[in-house]
């Protein structure tokens, strides 16, 4: 309850918030306009996987790309995502050589610093910006690569390694994992009650200097770091999301079609997730936020509806509502929709406009208000799970801000 108390206390009026630019949703219509939206009435709700023709074509004209792969500060499940192309990833292999891609490729760090200035045609980034190795990684991909695609949502928004922002720093984050989870306290106590042992980012062996990336205070999306030319988003991208990925490279190394204006998200349509949802939406007012588990879900009556916390509304559609479709909440890892560059400000607004009150039974007041939101158990962990690093919150800070 203390976050959304300190919102509704009336004596504490935040000044309004400017919009935040948004490069990446201004281009989702032009993503539309090159076969990111279905047209068609009666076709299946959603993005349609893109038609990729020939499953071996072999080498382009002017012999086979390069493509590098990475991962960043991610689960992996980018990465994984990218088989999810089946047989495609045969195509893959005719078009492109694999320069670096660390689950697959045995590709080198000083490999990769040999190569030209531009000698990568594209190079494929997944996972947010967490240490200095991420750092040097991406940067040092960026300048070897004509083309960078932040690929998944913790590359495009921050995903789940951005709610690190939501503590002090990273100082804050190790002295918790080793010292206070049941498990390293219990052996801190046994075997270091003294001294705790943390790791140390430097130590000198004997056999020489041992090294650890330095982890940063702030969890940072790819376009804070390096310049970044598409985004792909998504927990993990989709089939249908990474086959409009593949075609417009294979498109530009098989016949030189341009590629899509710079900055453009793909994989999305212009509708909320909501639009593609098949469940029917009746605008219940709702008294409290409930778990999945708590209600006896009816199969064809909107989540939110029935009293349970979903982002469809403040999320850009492309998925085909997969998870409501089963009865599980959008989370939003596709990212806010267009026209909404705050993604968690905007599902509040949803959530408030569903507060029983109408125009002709009187207000609702601040005491029930704050009543309906604290039964939210986790409100930035909800509303920002995917995009804080994008958020116009960023991350917290001290008093004093620091």
């Amino acid at each position: 309850m203390g976050f959304f108390s300190k919102i509704f206390k009336k004596e504490e009026k935040a000044e309004p918030a400017k919009k935040a630019a948004a490069p990446v949703k201004d281009a989702a219509k032009e993503a539309a306009a090159c076969g990111c939206e279905t047209k068609d009435a009666n076709a299946v709700v959603g993005l349609q996987a893109a038609d990729l023709g020939e499953l071996l074509p072999g080498a382009p004209p002017g012999g086979k790309i390069k493509l590098a792969i990475y991962w960043a500060a991610a689960c992996g499940g980018c990465d994984v995502s990218i088989l999810d192309t089946n047989e495609r990833i045969l195509t893959v292999g005719d078009m492109a050589d694999i320069v670096m891609w660390p689950i697959a490729a045995d590709g080198k760090e000083k490999d990769i610093a040999a190569m030209d200035d531009g000698e990568i045609t594209v190079s494929i980034i997944s996972g947010a910006v967490r240490n200095a190795e991420n750092q040097h990684m991406v940067k040092l991909l960026r300048q070897k690569s004509k083309i960078v695609v932040a690929y998944g949502t913790c590359a495009c928004f921050g995903g789940s390694p951005a709610l690190a922002n939501l503590v002090s720093g990273a100082d804050e984050i190790l002295d918790y994992v080793y010292t206070k989870t049941p498990t390293t306290a219990n052996f801190q106590a046994d075997y270091s009650k003294d001294k705790p042992v943390i790791p140390q980012y430097s130590y000198q062996a004997p056999e020489g200097e041992l090294t650890l990336p330095m982890l940063f205070d702030t969890v940072k999306t790819l376009d804070q770091v390096i310049d970044v030319d598409y985004f792909v988003p998504g927990c993990p991208p989709l089939q249908e999301t990474i086959s409009h990925m593949l075609k417009a490279v294979a498109d530009f190394a098989y016949a030189g079609v341009a590629l899509p204006p710079k900055g453009t998200m793909i994989g999305v349509t212009t509708k909320t997730l909501c639009e593609e949802c098949p469940r029917k939406k009746e605008n219940a007012r709702i008294t409290k936020i409930c778990e999945p588990y708590q209600v006896n879900i009816d199969p064809e009556k909107c989540l939110m509806d029935q009293g349970i916390l979903c982002l469809g509304p403040a999320t850009i559609g492309g998925c085909g509502a997969r998870c409501t479709r089963v009865g599980q909440p959008c989370r939003g890892c596709y990212g806010p929709t267009e026209d909404v560059q705050e993604q968690g400000a905007s599902i509040f607004t949803a959530v408030a406009s569903m507060f029983p009150i109408r125009e002709d039974d009187g207000i609702i007041g601040e005491d029930e208000i704050i009543e309906i939101m604290s039964t939210i158990k986790d409100p930035l962990g909800y509303f920002y799970a995917f995009t804080l690093g994008k958020s116009l919150i960023k991350r917290a800070v001290k008093e004093g801000g620091q």
